[in-house]
């Protein structure tokens, strides 16, 4: 089993998105996982209770930090990777909610391939990564674990996507680092510096893919700040352009449509075991006896 990633989760000021997401990654995330709350002066007092209470019973190995005076998003997770070094990181946006199995399947996928260094896994509003249909916001899903069952059952493909989306990326260490780390003076949203990144990753001879195995729901996209969109334009012309054709195109139809057989399929077995419960020991009609 390859080594699970740091998991590092910049809190945000919604305070039920963030009682969400800490449930669902206590329980979708093997005990013992490393785990980073880090708190750029966000968090009001019901927030910090509801991080209090977490830290106090999780599974998990987990820390929490705070500054007193807000670096502003983009220079608090610079710092945050900064800190890790040539550590793996997965970036969990503070209202996503894992799916079981996210964390290991995304450390599969970068054992699978040393020129990954970026994967994103399935979201209903992941944009270039959404599912079931691509770039539109979807609900969350009814049935995190049967979702995830499904997407355990595709063939790690990998694909290519135009840039890492933000409701989770898994960020390969020795590749960031080369890359330079993100760019603090140009942007102020994680979604902005986050494509610019993967560019930079990109344009150095990584990958910045799929990884069709995992699902992260969230409630809602990201979006950029001010500002952010002219300055990627300004330094990436071609990104609009691109992105846009890979929209039109949708060169992932094919994975997205298998997964959402497997998700219905997923549902037959548990639906037969609700409607007609397993027969007794010995077979249908036998007694207390199993006769």
């Amino acid at each position: 089993m390859a080594e699970l990633p740091v998991v590092l989760l910049p809190v945000g000021v919604d305070d039920d998105a963030l009682d969400a997401c800490l449930a669902a990654l206590d329980a979708a995330t093997p005990a013992g996982t490393r785990v980073w709350l880090a708190d750029d002066g966000q968090a009001g007092p019901r927030g910090l209770a509801i991080i209090e209470r977490w830290l106090g019973a999780t599974r998990l190995q987990a820390h929490y930090t705070r500054r007193d005076r807000p670096a502003g998003e983009v220079a608090h997770l610079d710092e945050m990777l900064a800190a890790c070094g040539d550590a793996d990181v997965v970036v969990l946006a503070p209202d996503a909610v894992p799916a079981p199995g996210w964390a290991a399947q995304l450390a599969a996928c970068f054992a699978r391939d040393a020129s990954i260094a970026s994967a994103t896994p399935w979201c209903n509003a992941g944009e270039a990564a959404a599912w079931p249909r691509i770039g539109e916001i979807e609900p969350m899903p009814a049935d995190l674990p049967r979702l995830a069952r499904a997407c355990a059952a595709m063939p790690p493909v990998h694909p290519e996507l135009p840039a890492a989306v933000a409701h989770a990326v898994m960020l390969r260490g020795s590749a960031r680092r080369k890359a330079g780390g993100l760019d603090t003076a140009s942007y102020r949203s994680w979604y902005a510096a986050l494509i610019d990144l993967s560019l930079r990753l990109s344009g150095l001879g990584w990958r910045n893919v799929l990884c069709e195995t995992a699902f992260v729901a969230r409630g809602g996209e990201g979006g950029p700040a001010d500002g952010d969109m002219d300055a990627l334009a300004a330094r990436w012309p071609a990104w609009h352009a691109r992105l846009a054709t890979f929209l039109m195109e949708d060169p992932l139809r094919a994975l997205r449509e298998r997964l959402s057989r497997l998700e219905a399929e997923a549902a037959g077995p548990q639906r037969q075991h609700e409607l007609f419960p397993p027969d007794p020991p010995g077979g249908p009609g036998a007694g207390e006896d199993g006769t």
